[in-house]
């Protein structure tokens, strides 16, 4: 199936032979579904946290808090073009559209206007010209990542996303006046992010008394998957070379495996608020680590227990069920002695998480279920609707919480040592999908989900945090809404 010359591309792109052939079998053989239970709820999966509780969790985090390496995880590759597709739409056909319109009634509100009138006069240019100045020669915003464009006012300075994921570091995320934060970002733009740093480090420094520890990666060519054409046969470009692909945020698990550090915050480039809306998300983010360090706590102490042989079994099987939310099938339950012990260790020793889970209100968006696994253990997962088969999907429907990428991660086990991410995927999680290359179909293979298999084999618990917590920014006039104002 394969030339010399496929080799020999497949072995400069990081990948193996056997590694690509998987991948066409994952093509002809294709995924399976999860097995969902059901939809999790409060009190069925997804815990809601009263103001008492709260506080203490909070208090819990902030004792911890300068004995941890903490670090925030920010996946921020993604090009902002789909943010302005209708404002190229409009650039191509001339036709008005309801975003547009939109932009062109509210201009002087967008945190970018400013920046927008210095290249452009904005009383003596058309709209087409504005327009094209947004998203073209000018500011250039459809060809950059979010990451970088103006998202919000302020008398001191509008802010990018950048600016204030380093704002919001500040506020909960640092550790004995140190902030470290390490964003995903796609090799075009890594000087773009690096210069924008450098230029404000010094005024954040200064306002929040911090030092910042800026890191960033790109997603490795080794995560790639190669693409197949409709017969599931290796797709070819014109030149006959193979054709391979991202396959999604599921890659930067390897990123994320990289991060040396005992807790990990690990939030979207878009989701963020102006200053004066941030306190829900620092209050949130707090009670969502406070529950990561006590529960760990709790399974360090069970998991010495256990070693020493003076663990009550019967407790640790409780606590497994109760607080980890993993429902250990009747087969491990009844296993006696030194057998269980070692069951229940194989699911103590895993990396924990803590996902806050907000009310659906019609966000896109994967949701919280109970899945089955293989071998009969019902646990929480994040689940897209990918991943869900269609006789399931009132199931989908009926959740009444989603998931916004709201994710705090232990790393270590009880002895200090960090775990290897990889060996927690799941890789009968990816999903196909139906792409176009140079006006040819082929078929696209994506890894499971950074916070979907390839987390699978994690403890996770799920926190109901308010919708305040959760401003994303999918396109352009999300930026009016009143969280962005």
């Amino acid at each position: 199936m394969f030339t010399s010359k496929d080799l020999a591309q497949i072995q400069k792109h990081g990948l193996t032979q056997e590694a690509v052939e998987s991948q066409l079998e994952n093509f002809r053989k294709g995924f399976p579904y999860l097995k969902i239970v059901r939809s999790a709820r409060v009190g069925d999966g997804i815990k809601a946290v009263d103001e008492a509780e709260a506080d203490a969790l909070r208090a819990e985090y902030r004792e911890a808090q300068g004995k941890l390496k903490i670090e925030k995880f920010v996946p921020a590759s993604g090009a902002a073009t789909r943010m302005f597709k209708d404002l190229f739409a409009y650039l191509e056909d001339g036709q008005m559209n309801p975003t547009v319109e939109k932009l062109q009634a509210n201009l002087d509100k967008f945190a970018f206007s400013e920046a927008l009138a210095s290249k452009i006069s904005l009383e003596k240019a058309s709209l087409r010209d504005i327009v094209a100045a947004i998203v073209g020669e000018g500011l250039e915003y459809g060809s950059k990542p979010k990451g970088l464009l103006l998202f919000h006012n302020y008398t001191t300075g509008n802010r990018t996303p950048f600016e204030e994921h380093l704002a919001e570091g500040a506020m909960y995320a640092s550790s004995n006046g140190e902030v470290n934060i390490h964003f995903t970002v796609s090799p075009e733009h890594v000087e773009g992010f690096s210069s924008l740093f450098e230029s404000v480090r010094e005024r954040y420094e200064s306002r929040y008394e911090v030092k910042y520890n800026i890191s960033m990666s790109v997603q490795k060519s080794s995560t790639d998957t190669i693409a197949a054409a409709e017969d599931c046969t290796p797709f070819r470009e014109s030149d006959g070379s193979l054709l391979f692909r991202p396959a999604g945020h599921g890659a930067l698990i390897e990123n994320l495996n990289d991060i040396d550090a005992d807790v990990i915050f690990i939030k979207t480039i878009d989701n963020v608020a102006p200053d004066h809306l941030k306190a829900d998300t620092i209050k949130y983010k707090e009670v969502l680590a406070g529950l990561l360090v006590s529960t760990q706590r709790k399974v360090f102490d069970w998991v010495e227990k256990i070693q020493r042989q003076e663990a009550n079994l019967a407790e640790v099987v409780e606590f497994v069920e109760r607080d980890l939310c993993v429902i250990l099938p009747e087969s491990v339950k009844v296993l006696e002695g030194g057998k269980l012990a070692e069951a229940l260790l194989r699911v103590l020793n895993r990396p924990l998480r803590v996902c806050g889970m907000v009310r659906n209100e019609g966000e896109p968006g994967g949701g919280p279920f109970w899945a089955e696994s293989v071998d009969g253990t019902v646990a929480l997962q994040i689940a897209e609707s990918s991943q869900i088969a269609p006789e399931q999907k009132a199931l989908m429907a009926e959740a009444t919480h989603f998931n916004p990428v709201d994710l705090v991660c232990a790393t270590r086990n009880h002895l200090g040592e960090k775990y290897d991410f990889r060996e927690f995927t799941d890789p009968a999680t990816g999903f196909i999908s139906s792409k176009s290359k140079s006006g040819r179909t082929l078929l696209a293979q994506e890894l499971p989900g950074l916070w979907n298999g390839a987390m699978s084999a994690w403890n996770t618990l799920f926190v109901e945090v308010p919708i305040s917590t959760f401003s994303p920014v999918k396109v352009v006039t999300d930026l009016l809404r009143p969280q962005h104002q």
